[in-house]
């Protein structure tokens, strides 16, 4: 048998999501042993896989990089250090391979010489039987040492332990890779992982974990003290140290928003972009010693001037926690809209509190995703879908964008964006032509002809989970219309 690929490893390598090789398992087309997979059995299962489609995948990793508003990595290359320390353990494992199969043909030599030896005494009987041994035994030598074309993907899986560290945190059995030069941390957050963590600058030591197997290597100081207790357990920060080999860890996952604490940051305006004329994207950023700590779908209380605020839901994924985005919402004689719009400015301290809420992705599920935003309910969903995008388990997600007016759909380019960079993502705006936060009968005639369209269009929504957020009205009314088809309130989740 080749060699034993985890899921995550072999859906890397093959530039499909680990859902896909779930269901490829689950009709039978792709053989699991103890739900690894091996090499040849996934050539089989895809067999235009060639080592020349990394570059394609890389293509579409750079637009999602883009679309979902993270950083563009300046290199996925690791520094060179953690490279020559992986290049050696190939190099030893080459050795070691090298030095195994001398050990094997000095056997395979003893045993032909035996085989000549015992014939010379033995009966016509015996002679023949160890005479048709000996010649099985040549050919089959001769068939090994044949040189044969590798595999690609065997070629590709070699690299991809150069460039990349695979990351299993126990118990909750989540994996994620280490590109580039990330610490554990920075990667479990950008693969979506909620470890647990606090300054996320080797102060506070939250991030503290066990390394179980592996090997791991300090790239930045840190203050925090490790105690002889840590030393002898293999405790180390997560902020603080990167991967060099394939690791396994002892570390604590966030479950729920039980598990998220109540934060105080200082943060300062970076930017401030003008969607339209009454929308404007907020870009808050944090010290680096001190990050904002949240799960997708949360939202946060800004202070503006130390005494005007507002709670808000944050409009970006996790994965960046330290730069934070809010859609702020045009509102004249609104005291916290007005300073917005008209005097705050590049650089202006902001402080936030939080996070609360929670609408928050069900991470577990498997199932397909329908989200509907109705007018800054965007904000978000937004978050949740970057998210989920960033998990890569789900099969599919739809996003319908509902719109009081034209100009409520403030940011489509973005949904554009997703639609393009993914397979599996759909993406359509509507304009209602009434206002969302007030529903007459007449305006829930024309929601409920709406919704009508829409779920004859996807029979299979009934069988997904559901993400609803925006005015309290709209909202409401889309949550009744899903519980009247059957769904549980428990595949059903509508913002706070």
């Amino acid at each position: 048998m080749s060699q034993l690929l985890s899921l995550s490893r072999a859906a890397r390598l093959v530039g499909v999501n680990r859902h896909d090789l779930q269901r490829k398992i689950q009709v039978g087309e792709l053989d699991s042993f103890d739900g690894m997979v091996s090499i040849d059995s996934l050539l089989s299962a895809f067999p235009g896989a060639q080592l020349e489609d990394n570059t394609e995948y890389s293509r579409v990793q750079f637009i999602k990089e883009r679309a979902f508003g993270k950083r563009v990595f300046e290199r996925v290359m690791p520094d060179v250090e953690t490279l020559a320390v992986r290049l050696k353990e190939l190099g030893t494992e080459l050795m070691l391979s090298k030095s195994q199969n001398e050990h094997y043909k000095m056997m395979v030599d003893r045993l032909r010489e035996q085989i000549v030896t015992y014939g010379r005494e033995a009966s016509i009987e015996v002679k023949q039987a160890l005479d048709a041994l000996k010649c099985w035994l040549d050919v089959e030598v001769v068939a090994v040492l044949e040189p044969d074309y590798p595999n690609p993907l065997a070629v590709r899986n070699q690299m991809l332990r150069v460039l990349s560290a695979l990351v299993t945190v126990q118990p909750s059995g989540q994996d994620f890779f280490i590109d580039g030069p990330d610490t554990i941390l920075e990667a479990a957050l950008r693969a979506g992982i909620p470890l647990n963590y606090g300054c996320s600058g080797g102060n506070c030591g939250l991030c503290r974990a066990k390394l179980v197997s592996g090997e791991i290597r300090k790239t930045r100081f840190h203050d925090y003290v490790r105690t002889e207790a840590d030393k002898r357990d293999n405790m180390f920060l997560m902020c603080s140290n990167t991967a060099v080999t394939d690791i396994v860890i002892e570390a604590s996952v966030a479950g729920g928003v039980q598990d998220i604490p109540f934060q105080q940051i200082a943060a300062t305006v970076k930017v401030i972009t003008p969607l339209n004329e009454d929308m404007t994207l907020l870009h808050l950023q944090t010290p680096r010693t001190n990050r904002l700590r949240f799960l997708a779908g949360q939202s946060a209380t800004l202070i503006l001037s130390k005494s005007l605020k507002a709670e808000l839901p944050i409009a970006s994924c996790p994965c960046d926690d330290r730069n934070i985005l809010f859609h702020v919402k045009r509102m004249p004689g609104n005291l916290f809209s007005d300073y917005v719009f008209e005097r705050l400015r590049k650089n202006e301290v902001v402080d936030i509190e939080g996070p609360q809420g929670e609408f928050i992705l069900h991470e577990k599920s498997e199932r397909a995703l329908f989200f509907f935003a109705f007018d800054t309910g965007f904000a978000p969903i937004k978050s949740l879908i970057e998210h989920a995008m960033s998990l890569e388990t789900f099969s599919a997600i739809h996003l319908y964008w509902i719109g009081a007016h034209e100009n409520s759909l403030y940011m489509p380019n973005v949904g554009r964006a997703w639609a393009d960079a993914l397979d599996n993502f759909h993406f359509k705006t509507i304009v209602a032509n009434y206002e969302l936060d007030h529903l007459p009968d007449n305006r829930a005639l024309k929601m409920l002809d709406m919704f009508d369209e829409i779920t004859q269009a996807h029979p299979e929504i009934v069988d997904s989970d559901i993400y609803i957020a925006g005015p309290h009205a709209a909202s409401a009314f889309a949550e009744q219309i899903f519980l009247g088809m059957g769904l549980p309130k428990s595949r059903v989740f509508v913002a706070d």
